[in-house]
């Protein structure tokens, strides 16, 4: 099975997280920050991706939780 990473993404009524290839969000929340660590929880769980969005769609920031077995050396922490 095909890892499916999460995104967190704008959406009408505030920001969203969202499966990647999912055509429905999975939680709607006010803020990127609650939809930010509500996506961090999951991707934890399922050991994937985080991908965060600027509001006018570019990609803004990544996290894994996964099993890289190449990580990127992570320069922001």
């Amino acid at each position: 099975m095909a890892k499916k990473d999460i995104h967190v993404v704008p959406h009408k009524e505030g920001w969203a997280t969202k499966k990647e290839g999912a055509q429905r969000a999975g939680a709607v929340v006010d803020t990127q920050k609650a939809a930010i660590e509500r996506a961090q929880e999951q991707a934890k769980h399922e050991r994937v991706e985080v991908v965060i969005h600027r509001k006018d769609g570019t990609i803004r920031d990544s996290d894994s939780y996964g099993n890289d077995p190449r990580p990127p050396i992570d320069k922001k922490h």
